[in-house]
């Protein structure tokens, strides 16, 4: 595991703007996702969705993931990962690794002195790390879905 710590973090993309965006409102209840209930027909406060996901600005900047391998962390085709280069890439945490140069999104698995990157579909096979050249670019911290179909 020492080596992805000595590894230097790339800028991938631009660091996430300083600026604050306009507040939204945030409803004074949660929403179930299982057998509905009656909510409260009021707003409690607003929220700030970029203060909300980007704890370091200097740190954090956005990517959009390509494929299928992460679709049991829901992550899907063109989601909006949110990654900050400040985090450890500590096992268990989904990470933005370049792997020979190529970028990809998995979860950092240890077993004993082992390292590996795992993708959540059963379909790809784990990847070791040993004898490989990487560069971790930041641990993602969030996704943004599109249920719509929309994104990009």
């Amino acid at each position: 595991m020492s080596f992805l710590l000595r590894t230097r973090v790339r800028v991938v993309g631009r660091a996430a703007s300083e600026g604050v965006g306009p507040l939204r409102p945030l409803m004074g209840c949660r929403v179930r996702a299982g057998f509905p209930s009656p909510a409260d027909d009021h707003l409690d406060a607003e929220i700030d969705l970029h203060a909300y996901v980007v704890k370091r600005p200097a740190a954090t900047y956005f990517v959009r993931a390509e494929g299928d391998s992460m679709l049991g962390d829901g992550i899907h085709h063109g989601d909006l990962l949110v990654v900050d280069r400040s985090l450890e890439p500590l096992p268990g945490r989904v990470i933005v690794i370049a792997l020979e140069g190529e970028p990809t999104v998995k979860r950092l698995e240890q077993h004993g002195a082992a390292v590996w990157l795992v993708a959540s579909n059963p379909r790809f096979a784990p990847i070791p790390l040993a004898g490989r050249e990487c560069e971790v670019w930041g641990v993602v911290t969030h996704v943004l879905h599109d249920l719509l179909g929309r994104a990009p």
